[in-house]
Formats: C-alpha cells, structure tokens, sequence
C-alpha cells in the first residue's frame, strides 16, 4: 500500500483489522517466495536472453519478444502444459522456465523431468540461426577439432566460443583427450530421435564427443518422464570448460545425453545469477 496516497476513511469496521493483517501476511509471503534462495525473475531470463543475442532481438514487449527483422515471437502463450507438452510446443517462457544448475548448484543426478534447455522454442531458434537447412548453411564455418574439420555457425559468436573451448581442452592432461579428440558431429539439418523436433545440431549450434564414452537415456531403457537410472563418464572438467564458453550439457538433464553440448549462453548466464543469488 502507497502510504503518501493513504487516507483514513473513519472508524475501523469490524474484522477489518483480521482483514488487513491477514493481507499482510500473504503479501509478506508472496515477497518470500519471490527473494527465495536462486529465484530469477521472468524479465531477468528475458533480458539475458536478448543480452547474449543482440544481433536478432530488438527487445522484449510485454508478453513478445522484438526480433530485428521487425516480427514478434510470443513470450507465454497462457497455456499449461505438461513436461512432455512443453518439449512439444514450448513457448519462450517454458524454455526459460528451469534453471541450468552451474557451479555449486549442481548436486549430482537429476531430479525427474529436469531438463534445463531440451525445452526449446523452435520458431525463436529459427530466428536465430536460419528459418532453413540453406539458411543456417550459409552461415557456417569450419572449425580445426583435434586434426579434424567441423563445421559451426558463426551466428551469435558460437563458432568463436568453440574455439575457446578446444584452446582450454587442449590445456587439460593428456589423459582427458580420449573423451574430446573426436566428435561425433557438429553440424546436421535432422530431428530428435523419436520426435519432430529439430535438433540444435540443425542450427551447427551443438556438438557431440566422442560416442565411445556417450551415455543416452533411451539407451538404458528410459522412457518419456520414466528413466531407470543416470550414467555418465565425461569429466566435470570437460563440463566446466563447456560452460565457461557458454554451453550447456546434456548430462544435466533428466533425460540424459552425455556426449551433448549446445550453445545456449543465456541459460548458462541464468545459471550464474541462480547460483550467486544460493541456488534454488
């Protein structure tokens, strides 16, 4: 309540005073909920989200997101969804909705359903590295990995960030290098397997490593929102140096894939403010 516009209106009804304090206490509740321990805002994932893409998003109205281009892309579209519902036709807010775990927010295994960034927004994706398989293309450039050529868009500064990544694995013991001296691919116009979802690999935003040492929920019997139980052998090293460039893992996620990397900075940006502010 704004006190500068408050005026008493005569004496006091009765439970009025019940009513105002118990509208106190929710009001209290609500700001407790909101301050808790690694909570970041809606309009702070926005605002990182159009931070780590300024060459596509112009800026971010009250329920759309400004693309350069001049078109719109709805934020949240009001529709409750379930886990699957979202991998299906996820709106930006549903992909913003969990937080990466980074640094010490990151307690081992995944709780069901925590997939931090498989819940993507294709249209959004689309508008960032190229509505086609020419498109996005054309836009690609080729990267030396470990002796071998690979091909990454340069869109948004991802080709740049791999680079990064393999100067700083290239620093590790050379008993790391069998985990990433051979990708299993960069760049591939496909959909998930089992879905009609593209892939960010469809984007050259995405790399995998070496399959020898890959883990994959399917592969241990997993099933859609049922998975029996997490592998996983890439080291957190490997982990850390991915992130630092901005990637995400596909270890950390529910439905697991360990040899998955994708370019997504603002969820690693995201991460970072959840993890200063204590983790959720």
């Amino acid at each position: 309540m704004d006190q500068a516009n408050f005026r008493p209106s005569g004496a006091l009804r009765p439970g009025t005073f019940a009513f105002g304090f118990a509208l106190g206490v929710v009001l209290l509740g609500a700001v407790a909920v909101e301050s808790r321990a690694g909570t970041v805002t809606l309009r702070e994932k926005l605002d990182l989200l159009k931070q780590h893409y300024p060459a596509a998003i112009a800026g971010v109205g009250e329920n759309q997101i400004i693309l350069r281009d001049g078109s719109k892309l709805t934020i949240d579209d009001g529709q409750k969804k379930t886990h699957q519902e979202k991998l299906k036709t996820a709106d930006i807010e549903d992909s913003l909705a969990q937080v990466y775990p980074i640094a010490g927010c990151h307690r081992g295994e995944p709780q069901r359903n925590s997939d931090p960034g498989r819940i993507r927004n294709d249209a959004l994706l689309r508008h960032l590295y190229g509505q086609t398989k020419s498109a996005a293309r054309a836009d690609m450039v080729k990267i030396d990995w470990f002796g071998s050529q690979l091909l990454v868009t340069k869109r948004h500064g991802a080709g740049a960030a791999l680079k990064g990544v393999r100067d700083d694995l290239a620093k590790l013991p050379a008993t790391f290098q069998k985990y990433f001296k051979t990708s299993a691919g960069t760049f591939n116009w496909r959909v998930i397997a089992g879905t009609s979802r593209l892939s960010v690999h469809s984007f050259g935003a995405a790399i995998d490593l070496d399959v020898k040492f890959a883990d994959y929920w399917r592969w241990v019997g997993g099933k859609p929102g049922r998975v029996p139980k997490y592998v996983n052998k890439i080291p957190k090293q490997i982990v850390e140096i991915f992130e630092r460039h901005g990637f995400i893992w596909g270890g950390k996620w529910y439905h697991f894939d360990t040899m998955h990397f994708e370019f997504r900075p603002e969820l690693v940006a995201i991460g970072r403010l959840a993890a200063q502010r204590g983790c959720a």
